[in-house]
């Protein structure tokens, strides 16, 4: 009997073993993988793109939670020495950390109630810029001060330089009058 469980364990143990192998060598083909496409453009930044550091992702949506309970003084530090920011509405702010912080600080307590429902974030590296980037999808709900709901969909792109924000860029669409969640 102690010999039967025993090969019975090594058995499982062996199979257990070939899937992680076949799960390695399957990972390790698809990162091998090299782009041979002849595109029809040519990108203006870069197309080199790999998964990232998910501790910037992390960073990131750190800051989108700071943001909704209104407490960004707790993301001051998350950020660089200088900051650009680039809204969808056109509107930029560049500068100090402590100047640009202090503008979004105001804004942001003018906006009432936030609540976001995140659909999705990636890590990125840029392996030909030596750049880390997260992009964000998510709506965006707002309750104004005055009871007025709104919402918006939005993609960003955060760019960290050492693990701190530095590089901001923002795309909304507004929601359609429906109640109804695309995502």
């Amino acid at each position: 009997m102690i010999l039967s469980l025993a090969t019975f364990a090594a058995c499982s143990t062996n199979k257990t073993d070939e899937t992680k192998t076949d799960t390695m060598k399957s990972a390790s083909a698809d990162s091998t993988k090299r782009d041979t496409l002849s595109y029809p453009y040519t990108a203006q930044y870069s197309n080199k793109f790999e998964i990232g550091d998910p501790n910037n992702s992390m960073n990131v949506l750190k800051l989108y939670k700071d943001w909704d309970n209104n407490t960004i003084d707790n993301s001051k530090n998350a950020f660089a020495d200088s900051i650009q920011m680039v809204f969808s509405d056109g509107s930029a702010l560049s500068g100090s950390r402590d100047s640009v912080f202090n503008v979004v600080k105001k804004m942001r307590s003018t906006l009432g109630t936030i609540t976001s429902d995140l659909v999705a974030w990636t890590p990125l590296r840029s392996t030909d810029k030596n750049e880390d980037w997260v992009s964000v999808w998510y709506t965006e709900h707002r309750t104004a001060p005055n009871g007025k709901v709104d919402s918006s969909y939005y993609q960003e792109t955060w760019r960290l330089t050492n693990g701190k924000v530095d590089r901001f860029y923002q795309y909304e669409q507004k929601v359609p009058g429906r109640k109804n969640k695309i995502f």
